[in-house]
């Protein structure tokens, strides 16, 4: 028997079908009430679809830029080769750290509609919107209507998805692949059409083209599922799993492989990389570093490193305690509770609470999906082509899924809880697991027995006390969660039996949904975005530092050189000028002084910035203490009060002689 409901409209079809012939009259009054309940199931997910969109995309573009990632686009719609590269400043010297495949979505954006806020996050937005509903089709011919929708419902209110979506970063993208090869592999299962497996591998190859080794998370997920689900003899499951992985390898190196075509002066130096090559940014930055690696604590930071104090997106300080300020309050260190804490851009408002209720009901009914996991007997193997043989292929598949779907949700968390650096958009990898797992428990919660309801009545009396501490006190949202909790235990077990299950899963999802949906109204509200905005300066200053460099480059081939790559951000966004990046992440030199004074005696570069003097207290990876930096402050003038900024070392002329 079906532990979420899924089978059993496999074997409604067979008992009608013995029935129907013996009734002919009563197909008309058997298709009437199914035919209803698909246009309520159509219209309840349309519009839920249509929330995720105005979550993603209402007032888009009030939502601080991030000049990083900004320059590139900007620098990328300048030539073939930039485009191509990810070339992070217009003469193409330097480039992304990663491949450019979701920032050629936004060229074209921007191409399209004109460089702007809006046209920037058009993609991300987009892109978040369309895994609501992908999510749905992916889960319902598996674990049924119920779950999918409750899914979709989830993913389409949940904080950090809605944020990751609205803020100028990729990972939106990257998870609408993820989802679309999820529901590659389930359909390759269900069908036995190889071809879907291969198109789930393609697009999780595209994924690696976006986030790398974040992409490739669901990998182990994906390949349990598709070992165990495909309704092929052993060997052949083998061979099409082997092959589908060769399909991943080959488009997920596809970019990589191509930028080796071209000679090594012609490539830029990949940000973040030890040596130049866009193969080291990839796999020992984007990698390694990743997970084992501490985070910068200095001032040359990384691309998107997140806020070290309670500022808001627009650059004001929160008042302390506020929830928002909570919120920017610094990411947690590696713990077990990592996911749950109070404060922090990954806390219980904005992720963990859907996670602690994934965990409490959604894993107890994987693993009772899982459970009966065992060989078709031959009878049933014979007779395949019939209704006997679809209800055994589909509740092979339910446990291949309920499998996969369990150990994806269990080693996401544990990855995150434990890897070094972690940025909340960094969840999205695994978001889509943690949805499906929540709607699964919650169509098993309520529709069981004594023993489901009670743990159903546990976790609400757990989410109730989780609010009461993520809010510090009784308001109102912890008393909505706590009565819809124990209303839905109460439909779940008491209820007229008509719109029982229903009346259940309303409940528990109010239950489970209601603070996240506040907390991602407000980040709505508040304009918040996940980008860590390394390089953003005041417009104002921005202006003053253009207007003065343009009136007097006289004729210098770069506008300015910059002490690190990251600091140029919003100056190339504005000007989309050439400009000569010095050193790169870890002050790594890329122009030594004695070729910097080289380029001011020719007349190439005629102004720098560099933020600060070279102290002793300064750690060796500093800007201001490499090379090129040392012989900015020997040899330049600190003109950064002459043009009327704020701070008191930043612009620098240098002498041409």
């Amino acid at each position: 028997m079906s532990v979420v409901g899924a089978p059993a409209r496999a074997e409604a079809p067979a008992r009608a079908a013995h029935r129907l012939p013996a009734q002919p009259g009563r197909r008309d009054h058997e298709i009437a009430p199914v035919q209803r309940d698909r246009r309520a199931l159509l219209l309840a997910l349309v519009g839920v679809a249509a929330l995720a969109a105005v979550l993603r995309l209402v007032a888009l573009g009030q939502v601080p830029n991030d000049p990083f990632y900004d320059a590139a686009v900007r620098s990328m719609g300048l030539s073939w080769h930039n485009f191509f590269f990810g070339a992070f400043e217009p003469a193409g010297s330097v480039s992304i750290d990663k491949p450019p495949l979701d920032l050629w979505l936004q060229v074209i954006s921007t191409g399209v509609f004109g460089f702007g806020s809006t046209a920037l996050k058009l993609p991300q937005a987009l892109a978040g919107a369309a895994a609501v509903p992908l999510v749905f089709v992916a889960a319902r011919r598996v674990f049924g209507a119920g779950p999918a929708l409750i899914a979709a419902l989830a993913l389409a209110v949940l904080p950090v998805s809605v944020l990751t979506a609205r803020s100028d970063t990729m990972d939106a993208v990257m998870m609408t692949l993820v989802v679309l090869a999820l529901a590659g592999v389930l359909a390759a299962c269900r069908t036995g059409r190889v071809r879907w497996l291969y198109a789930a591998a393609a697009a999780l190859g595209l994924a690696f083209n976006i986030k790398l080794l974040e992409a490739l998370i669901p990998l182990p997920a994906l390949g349990v599922i598709a070992l165990h689900g495909l309704p092929h003899p052993l060997p052949r499951r083998l061979a099409h799993v082997a092959a589908g992985v060769g399909v991943m390898i080959a488009v997920s190196l596809s970019w990589l492989t191509a930028t080796l075509l071209f000679a090594a002066h012609e490539r830029p130096f990949a940000i973040g990389s030890t040596n130049g090559s866009a193969w080291n940014a990839a796999f020992v930055f984007n990698g390694y570093d990743r997970i084992a690696k501490p985070a910068r604590t200095d001032n040359a930071a990384e691309p998107n490193a997140p806020a070290k104090t309670p500022l808001s997106s627009t650059g004001r300080r929160l008042r302390s305690g506020t929830e928002q300020a909570l919120d920017h309050a610094p990411i947690a260190r590696p713990s077990p509770t990592r996911l749950l804490d109070r404060a922090g851009p990954l806390s219980g408002r904005r992720f963990g609470f859907v996670l602690l209720a994934a965990l409490l009901l959604g894993l107890p009914a994987l693993v009772k999906a899982a459970g009966g996991w065992r060989r078709a007997p031959p009878a049933v193997a014979a007779e395949r082509g019939g209704q006997v043989g679809a209800l055994a292929g589909n509740q092979r598949l339910q446990r291949a899924a309920a499998v996969g779907i369990g150990l994806w949700l269990i080693y996401g968390t544990l990855l995150f809880t434990t890897m070094a650096r972690l940025h909340p958009r960094y969840v999205e990898a695994y978001t889509p697991a943690v949805v499906i797992a929540l709607g699964v428990g919650v169509i098993w919660a309520v529709r069981g027995g004594a023993a489901r309801h009670r743990l159903l009545a546990g976790t609400a009396i757990g989410l109730a006390g989780y609010a009461w501490y993520l809010k510090g006190g009784p308001v109102p949202l912890v008393w909505v969660t706590a009565l819809a909790g124990l209303g839905a235990v109460w439909a779940a077990a008491v209820a007229p039996r008509r719109g029982r299950a229903l009346a259940g899963a309303a409940l528990a999802c109010v239950a489970i949904l209601a603070l996240p949906v506040a907390a991602t109204l407000a980040l709505v509200a508040h304009h918040e975005t996940d980008a860590g905005r390394v390089g953003a300066m005041p417009t104002d200053e921005v202006a003053k530092m253009s207007a003065y460099l343009q009136a007097h480059r006289r004729g210098a081939r770069y506008e300015v050189a910059v002490s690190s790559a990251t600091q140029a951000g919003a100056l190339i966004v504005r000007d989309h000028q050439p400009v000569l990046v010095l050193t790169t992440y870890d002050g790594r030199t890329l122009v030594s002084g004695q070729r910097l004074a080289q380029l001011v005696a020719q007349g190439q570069v005629r102004f720098a910035l560099l933020n600060g003097r070279c102290h002793p207290g300064n750690p060796t990876t500093a800007a201001q203490c490499s090379s090129p930096g040392r012989w900015i402050l020997a040899h330049g003038t600190n003109i950064t009060r002459k043009v009327g900024l704020r701070r008191s070392s930043l612009l620098w002329r240098l002498r041409t002689r």
